[in-house]
């Protein structure tokens, strides 16, 4: 994470480009929505950030070192950059399904079934008051486990390695679904590359 998101000659973070075309996940996510999505919000993150890294110690740190050591409003925009790469990363136009291997037993264990884990993750996404993250992560030892997380909040932050996450700010599903989050976030695991979820699991 991040290598897309930094140009080293000129010390600044830059917009990281999507996988696919801005219409390609219509219509879980309009062309419109990933416009102002990517093009507006996290410009606007990316923006905030160079400016907030001038002159300190973060200046020529990577995008995972600044969210690690932060903290205030250079953790809040160092986050959300990081969160929406992750984020964008993980959906695919021929998405959905469910994960194989190692991951799918993984959730067995942990959950008991991949609808069960489905149901906690949805549960965790549309029960997060107000705005921020729901999370599927790993700790060293392998085990699953799903955070809520306010505002930028994201498992990198806590030591643990994240497989899976929803964005559940309004700016994220309100052009296409106003307020129906549980719509959003059902609709989410239709464009889900379970390829990408995996290798994030086995730390490729």
């Amino acid at each position: 994470m991040g290598t897309n998101s930094q140009n080293s000659s000129a010390k600044e973070f830059v917009l990281f480009k999507l996988p696919y075309e801005s219409n390609a996940l219509e219509p879980v996510i309009s062309k419109q929505t990933v416009e102002f999505h990517h093009g507006k919000h996290v410009q606007a993150y990316i923006n905030n950030l160079n400016n907030l890294i001038k002159g300190t110690s973060f200046e020529n740190a990577s995008l995972e070192e600044i969210v690690k050591q932060s903290d205030g409003g250079i953790f809040n925009n160092a986050a959300q950059v990081w969160n929406h790469e992750f984020y964008f990363n993980t959906f695919s136009p021929k998405g959905g399904g469910e994960p194989s291997g190692a991951l799918a037993n993984a959730i067995n264990k942990q959950f008991g079934s991949f609808e069960n884990f489905k149901k906690e993750f949805n549960a965790a996404s549309v029960g997060l008051f107000g705005s921020g993250w729901a999370w599927l992560a790993k700790d060293d030892s392998g085990r699953l486990v799903i955070l809520k997380e306010s505002n930028a909040g994201n498992p990198l932050k806590a030591g643990l390695t994240a497989l899976l996450g929803f964005d559940v700010w309004e700016h994220s599903y309100y052009l296409d679904y106003q307020n129906r989050r549980a719509d959003h976030v059902e609709a989410l695991w239709k464009i889900i590359d379970w390829n990408v979820v995996e290798r994030r699991f086995e730390g490729k």
